[in-house]
């Protein structure tokens, strides 16, 4: 499934205006494939200066993507262009620690906790402090509430997931109409955007850090994210633009093997899950409520009290499987990663899906980025599509 049409939600009367909303998930390195699909956006709509997309969620890594989209919503040609530049020139040592003594240090705490020789457990099997440097020299927030104040953005929504409550958060910042929400373990609560806030949303669970945000530690937001696209559509956007990070082929799904799972793959699946599972499921349930929708006639919507409207969806997802792509660059991890990760089987093939959301590496985040550029330029004619309410509006 690559796509869905249409559904409804409710919307509050100050939503009524349309809004395009982008909606970026997680996957640690794998994010860069949504860097190709946004770059493909600019080019299809002529390298603009306005913001298409003006309410703008992400999760996890995509947290990150998105908030630099926030940052330069003023010129969104520059602010794709300053995702480029980041991802093409991306090295595991900007995103965590690769040097020998910290990760000797950081094993040596696991295998201790492990053998009860220290009774303070390790935080995480990574420290992502160049994550953090790397993100407070190139992200003024401030500039988020100045490009709201002007209409060039809307809102902006990173979602993160709290290891106390078990509650998915998603904290965004947005226009003075906006309120909160609470539905069934997930919340939408206001704020001025900062670094912690996309640090928690990235933290890779064992393998990044929580990070306290108020009274709770929190974790990646695709830990317990039953309804990816809902911040988006409790933001106000009357149609979706979402992009995954990943697939499942038939092939994979026929598969079979004798042999036990290793590790890498044993991990690999669970983050699979967390990354992938919940957003199929969302797009599916969108769907399943639009079959629904076109049986009820238009004088039983018109009488309805929820105000209800049509929300498209356009959904860009790899066309090829991303660790797959991995398996090819792997030997470019640094030695110390590599060290770790040998045992665990994410040096093998079949073990390479686990290996793919840490392979921060040039040539690995190159290929997904032209990846997702080609797979969006050839559907050039849905995207066109998708922004057509924009121009009819113009010229209306």
């Amino acid at each position: 499934m690559e796509q869905g049409t249409a559904t409804i939600t409710p919307f509050p009367t100050g939503k009524a205006k349309a809004r395009a909303g982008l909606v970026l998930t997680g996957g640690g390195a794998r994010a860069a494939y949504q860097v190709g699909v946004v770059k493909a956006v600019r080019d299809i709509l002529g390298n603009p200066v306005k913001n298409p997309f003006p309410i703008v969620c992400g999760t996890s890594a995509g947290a990150i993507n998105a908030a630099t989209l926030a940052v330069f919503a003023d010129n969104f040609s520059r602010g794709v262009a300053n995702l480029l530049e980041v991802w093409e020139n991306m090295k595991c040592e900007h995103i965590y620690r690769t040097d020998p003594w910290h990760i000797m240090r950081t094993g040596a705490r696991w295998l201790g906790a492990m053998m009860l020789w220290y009774r303070r457990n390790p935080v995480s099997l990574l420290d992502n402090a160049p994550l953090r440097d790397m993100l407070e020299r190139n992200l003024d927030f401030e500039r988020i509430q100045r490009h709201i104040d002007s209409g060039a953005l809307y809102a902006v929504c990173v979602t993160a997931s709290g290891y106390t409550t078990g509650q998915s958060v998603s904290f965004f910042q947005g226009g003075s109409g906006l309120e909160g929400w609470e539905r069934n373990q997930r919340i939408g609560a206001a704020v001025s955007l900062k670094l912690d806030y996309l640090l928690a949303s990235a933290a890779l669970p064992f393998i990044f850090p929580a990070v306290k945000v108020h009274r709770e530690y929190f974790g990646d937001g695709s830990m317990r994210q039953i309804a990816p696209v809902s911040p988006a559509l409790h933001l106000g956007a009357d149609r979706v633009l979402i992009v995954g990070t990943g697939r499942q082929t038939m092939d994979d799904a026929r598969a079979r093997s004798n042999t036990y799972p290793s590790l890498a793959q044993i991990a690999g699946h669970a983050l699979n899950s967390i990354f992938l599972d919940s957003l199929m499921v969302d797009i599916e349930r969108l769907e399943r409520i639009n079959r629904t929708v076109r049986l009820i006639p238009p004088e039983k919507m018109s009488e309805t009290q929820l105000q209800l409207r049509p929300v498209k969806v356009l959904f860009i997802t790899p066309s090829q499987p991303l660790e797959r792509i991995a398996s090819r660059f792997l030997h470019e991890l640094p030695g110390t990663i590599r060290f770790v990760l040998r045992p665990t089987g994410a040096l093998n093939r079949s073990g390479s899906n686990l290996a793919s959301y840490l392979l921060f590496e040039e040539s690995f985040c190159r290929a997904l980025i032209d990846l997702g550029y080609k797979d969006t330029v050839a559907r050039e004619s849905e995207v066109r599509e998708f922004f057509s309410m924009d121009e009819n509006r113009a010229h209306g």
